[in-house]
C-alpha cells in the first residue's frame, strides 16, 4: 500500500446554493493561510473578498504548504486528494430548507434523475393536486407524523417547479424569487405589523383589509377577478358567494334555475356567507357515508352474505343505526 507525506492544509466545504456563507470555524485557518485557493465553482466576489487563487492541478496543491481549499463540492478532485492526505475539513452547515434545494437542483441537472429531468409544470399539476388532498386528509384526521410528511411532498411540488421555472428560455425565475414576492406580498398586507398602520383588533378585521388590499395590488376591474375557476366547484361555489356577499351582492341573485347546478351553487354559496366552508362540509358527510358502507359490508360478511350480492333490502338490514 503506497502511503503519501501528510499535507498542511485545510479544504473548507460551502454550499453550492449559498457560496458566500463560510463557517465561523473556517476563519482560524483562513487567517493563518500562506495561501487561499478557490475552485472555479466558487462565485468571484467570494473569491476576491477571500483574496483567493484559482486551485491549481492537484500535484501542485498538495505541495504547497499551509494552505487553504474552498470548494463547493465534496469530489472536488484537489480537496479528494488533499483529504486523502490527512487535511483537515470544515464542513458548512446547511439548513434543511436549502438542502432540499440543492437536492431538487440536483434531480434536475444533469447526471440526476431522468424522469425528474423530463417533467414540466403541466405534468406535474396531477402530483399538486393529489399531494395537496393527502395533507387535507392528514389534517382532517390529525395524524401529525402523516402531516409532517404530507407537507414535506405539498413542499417537493414548491420546489419542483420553481427549478422548472429557473429553466424557462424568456421568463426565468427560482425559488429565491418566489421566496422573495411572497415575503413582500406579506409585509404588504400586514401593514399594521410591519409599518405601525392603524392596528387591527380582530380577524374580521384583518380579512376585510386584505382583501382591499390585495385588490388594490392587482388593480382588478372585478370583484371575482382572481377567484381561481379550477378548484372543486363546491368550494369555487362558496368563494363567488363569500366574495361577492363582501361587496353587497344580495343572495337574492344567486342562480335562480331549477336544474341541479343551481341548486348546489345557491346551497354552497349560502353556506359559505354563513361561515360554513360547503367543500369540507360536504366532504365529512361524503367520508362519513364511506364509513357507513364499509361498516355494513363488514357486517354482511359477519354474518355470511357477499356485499356484491346485496340488494336494497339487504344493504338496509346491515345499514348501521349509528
Amino acid at each position: 500500500m503506497t502511503s503519501f507525506p501528510a499535507v498542511s492544509a485545510t479544504v473548507v466545504l460551502v454550499s453550492p446554493t449559498l457560496p458566500e456563507v463560510l463557517p465561523t470555524a473556517a476563519w482560524p485557518a483562513l487567517r493563518a493561510a500562506e495561501t487561499v485557493y478557490a475552485s472555479a465553482d466558487l462565485p468571484e466576489a467570494t473569491r476576491a473578498a477571500l483574496d483567493a487563487k484559482a486551485a491549481p492541478h492537484p500535484d501542485e496543491l498538495v505541495r504547497a504548504s499551509r494552505m487553504v481549499l474552498v470548494t463547493t463540492r465534496s469530489d472536488d478532485p484537489g480537496a479528494a486528494v488533499l483529504v486523502r492526505r490527512g487535511a483537515a475539513v470544515i464542513d458548512t452547515p446547511v439548513p434543511p430548507l436549502v438542502r432540499a434545494v440543492e437536492v431538487m437542483d440536483r434531480l434536475r441537472s444533469p447526471g440526476g434523475c431522468p424522469w425528474d429531468a423530463a417533467q414540466t409544470h403541466e405534468s406535474l399539476l396531477q402530483y399538486l393536486v393529489e399531494e395537496t388532498y393527502e395533507l387535507l386528509d392528514a389534517v382532517e384526521e390529525g395524524d401529525r407524523s402523516a402531516m409532517r410528511e404530507e407537507l414535506g411532498d405539498v413542499l417537493l411540488q414548491v420546489l419542483f417547479h420553481a427549478r422548472v421555472a429557473a429553466e424557462h428560455d424568456t421568463d426565468p425565475f427560482d425559488i429565491d424569487a418566489v421566496a422573495d414576492e411572497l415575503v413582500t406580498k406579506l409585509v404588504n398586507r400586514h401593514p399594521h405589523v410591519f409599518t405601525g398602520a392603524e392596528a387591527v383588533h380582530t380577524a374580521e378585521h384583518q380579512q376585510q383589509r386584505w382583501e382591499q388590499l390585495k385588490q388594490a395590488e392587482k388593480r382588478r376591474e372585478s370583484i371575482v377577478d382572481g377567484v381561481p375557476l379550477g378548484q372543486p366547484a363546491a368550494a369555487l361555489a362558496g368563494k363567488l358567494g363569500q366574495r361577492t356577499g363582501r361587496r353587497g351582492v344580495p343572495s337574492d341573485l344567486f342562480p335562480a334555475g331549477s336544474d341541479e347546478g343551481a341548486k348546489l351553487f345557491r346551497i354552497a354559496a349560502a353556506a359559505r356567507r354563513a361561515g360554513i366552508d360547503p367543500e369540507g362540509a360536504l366532504r365529512a358527510t361524503a367520508k362519513e357515508f364511506a364509513r357507513k358502507v364499509r361498516a355494513a359490508e363488514r357486517a354482511a360478511r359477519a354474518h355470511g352474505f357477499d356485499p356484491a350480492t346485496l340488494d336494497a333490502d339487504g344493504w338496509r338490514r346491515f345499514w348501521p343505526r349509528d
